[in-house]
């Protein structure tokens, strides 16, 4: 499956924070608040509870805990110790004393090829295994294995752009893999917290929940976060540096029971369903056994067409781009999206390509696309990349778009294309699409229709 479709990066921070740099930082900051900078007063009373800074003598130890809280550390002494932890680890590791926190009987799953070498440098003895379906997209329903297979390769060659006998050779290649992976001795899951990963822990949870207990892995360990100190703004494991997935190892990597079997069991049986109330229940209630999947199933239900306009979370924040900045290349509306725009980034590049190309498969089109000169689409029969195309690609928001981003249109009634959340198919009602949308009140979500 088309992992290079999710391990697409930007240039975020790769977690090895430096001791020096956070000092000058706080020297920094100091001035600023004795100066009397608006900025950094609102940071004071933020982070240190300091209301009334003029009253108080600020001292150096006052701006070092803003800067530690704004790290995500409780205090100073916390983040120097965890500066130094990594240091020291970096320097062993590098010398070549650092004893490996594994052996080469662990596996290690994840859900894209981004943190294989980061693991290696690190030290790990372990064998790598990805598996990377992304059920995000595409129908997600409750099939035999071959047909499933069968559905999820054709979706992957028309909307990817690959050849079907190679999606399907791919898909079956990664399934037998998963298969062998599960039978490991000790097999360490490797996730974050946005619904491309969750949706495929679901998968693997789920098929591990239904092997014998005697033939699971004897050791099932799960490291899955959804922000690490000192990485703010943190959007995946494949943005972290190398002794910082050791730090992961060490500090986040906890073990998979009952709960968390169960959990993925029923997550993986709602998103398969031909109706949503599964994938509500579990979303609105919580899901303690792996925090982060409720979030996760959430923004996977606002990919169902909005009661307001008819757009899915991703349609709409496309818009919304296009309204702020203006006309944008591809490349630039990827962008924003992901480090902007999108409160939980979880799609890859391939993916996002396949959201433009879908938009305009309407009667009355939300955005006007303009095709570089001398370049045709992607031809799945060929193989055809079709990256380096919608990257340059002009997309401009039209009359149509403005009138549903106000409320005025809806989009579903011009849509004349067919897309799937889960088991859900979306499409126009006079095309048998589901009924179902997602609206947002106080913050909660709420999905409205009655099933067929």
């Amino acid at each position: 499956m088309p992992s290079d479709s999710h391990t697409h990066q930007h240039d975020y921070f790769h977690g090895l924070l430096n001791l020096e740099q956070q000092r000058r930082r706080a020297k920094d900051l100091l001035k600023a608040l004795r100066s009397g900078q608006p900025d950094a007063l609102d940071r004071l009373t933020a982070h240190a509870g300091i209301t009334d800074p003029a009253s108080a003598a600020l001292r150096l130890a006052d701006a070092q805990l803003v800067i530690a809280r704004e790290n995500g550390f409780a205090s100073w002494p916390k983040l120097k110790a965890h500066c130094d932890r990594l240091q020291e680890s970096r320097r062993q590791r590098e010398a070549g004393r650092l004893t490996p926190p594994d052996t080469e009987d662990v596996v290690h799953l994840r859900c894209g090829s981004d943190i294989r070498h980061g693991l290696e440098i690190a030290g790990f003895l372990g064998r790598f295994v990805e598996f990377a379906d992304p059920f995000c997209q595409g129908p997600v329903r409750d099939l035999p294995r071959d047909a499933f297979l069968s559905e999820r390769a054709a979706f992957i060659a028309s909307s990817y752009g690959y050849r079907m006998a190679d999606a399907l050779a791919r898909g079956r290649q990664e399934y037998d893999a998963l298969d062998t992976a599960l039978a490991a001795q000790h097999l360490v899951l490797w996730f974050e917290h946005d619904s491309y990963d969750q949706l495929i822990l679901a998968h693997v949870l789920a098929a591990l929940a239904a092997k014998d207990p005697a033939v699971r892995p004897a050791r099932l360990e799960l490291v899955c976060v959804d922000s690490v100190p000192g990485v703010p703004g943190f959007t995946g494991l494949g943005q972290l540096a190398p002794d910082m997935l050791l730090w992961l190892w060490d500090n986040h990597r906890v073990p998979v029971g009952d709960a968390q079997l169960a959990l993925g069991r029923d997550a993986w049986q709602a998103l398969t369903a031909e109706e949503p109330s599964g994938l509500v229940a579990l979303a609105t209630a919580g899901t303690p056994a792996i925090p982060p999947m409720a979030r996760a199933l959430r923004r996977h239900l606002q990919e169902l067409p909005s009661g307001a306009n008819g757009l899915s979370q991703t349609q709409g924040l496309v818009l919304r781009i296009l309204a702020d900045k203006g006309t944008c290349t591809g490349g630039q509306l990827f962008r924003e999206l992901m480090t902007k725009y999108e409160e939980l980034p979880y799609l890859g590049d391939l993916m996002f390509w396949h959201v433009l190309d879908d938009f305009v498969s309407s009667t009355n089109p939300p955005v006007d696309v303009m095709e570089v000169k001398g370049e045709g689409g992607p031809d799945p029969d060929a193989g055809t990349d079709p990256l380096p195309e919608w990257l340059r690609r002009r997309v401009a928001l039209n009359g149509q778009g403005m009138a549903l981003l106000a409320g005025e249109a809806d989009y579903m009634m011009s849509y004349t294309g067919e897309r799937w959340v889960g088991g859900l198919r979306v499409a126009s009602p006079d095309r048998g699409g589901v009924p179902f949308r997602w609206t947002m009140s106080e913050g909660r979500l709420a999905i409205t229709g009655t099933a067929p």
